[in-house]
């Protein structure tokens, strides 16, 4: 580093180098964003050593090799089940898992309402970009109504497919679940409120207080049909209005009170 330079942020320990495996993410995608928000987060609060993730099918399936921890490749959806498994075997494990939201709410969504229901102590964290990103951009659970898909070319339409799924508003209630909440990382401020989200489910897991999770809202530029900037426009105007930013469940606070 240069005299009189001062370095203020470097690429996360845990994201390993791997020159033959670029990161796969399109542009103006935030998957890599969250991807180095929980590597930040695993190494601030020293859990990397004992964390294990369990990644699924989509988007983020190949961050087995970008996380320089203990991970599993699991199957397409019921993921929650499978990170269940290893939690009961190791208990004294960080174990999360990393899903899109078609997994969580659709091919998955039983697994994580089950998992819910248990009180599962492990984390499981969504990527929220209102489609399915790697086949085609079909309507996914969480397609907002209104907005244009391959599969729903003239905008969302509730009398046909129905509302937009809430992961974590639908298992907060449950008295298994510890922790529910849902972050952004479209600007730096909300990424660095995302950060502390994450910090709250894996204490709760951490202390075997019950099921917690996390989503992220995700930008997807190839399948909004929009430029980057405009993604970042259309999480303001579009995604946080019907999917709100912020905590639906923390029982850590009511301990602390």
């Amino acid at each position: 580093m240069r005299e009189g330079i001062e370095q203020v942020c470097k690429k996360p320990r845990l994201r390993q180098p791997l020159p033959y495996w670029p990161l796969h993410h399109c542009p103006g995608c935030n998957h890599g964003i969250i991807l180095r928000l929980i590597s930040e987060v695993l190494e601030e609060t020293k859990l990397e050593g004992i964390a294990i993730c369990v990644v699924g099918g989509g988007c983020s399936a190949r961050w087995a090799q970008y996380l320089d921890i203990d991970t599993v490749g699991g199957i397409h959806g019921p993921n929650t089940a499978v990170a269940s498994a290893i939690k009961r075997i190791r208990p004294d494990a960080l174990v999360f898992v990393v899903q899109g939201d078609g997994e969580i709410g659709a091919i998955g969504l039983g697994s994580f309402v089950a998992t819910a229901l248990r009180g599962e102590k492990i984390t499981s964290i969504s990527l929220n970009n209102a489609c399915f990103g790697t086949t085609g951009g079909q309507m996914a659970p969480t397609t907002p109504l209104g907005m244009k898909t391959s599969t729903t070319p003239a905008g969302r339409d509730s009398e046909t497919t129905g509302f937009p799924f809430h992961g974590p508003e639908l298992v907060a209630p449950l008295p298994g679940v510890a922790y529910a909440a849902r972050g952004s990382v479209h600007n730096p401020a909300n990424f660095h409120r995302s950060k502390r989200l994450l910090e709250y489910a894996f204490e709760t897991q951490m202390k075997r207080l019950g099921f917690s999770t996390v989503e992220f809202i995700s930008t997807c530029p190839p399948n909004w049909r929009l430029p980057p900037v405009e993604c970042l426009k259309f999480v303001e105007e579009t995604m946080i209005p019907e999917f709100p930013l912020g905590e639906f469940k923390n029982i850590l606070q009511k301990k602390e009170n």
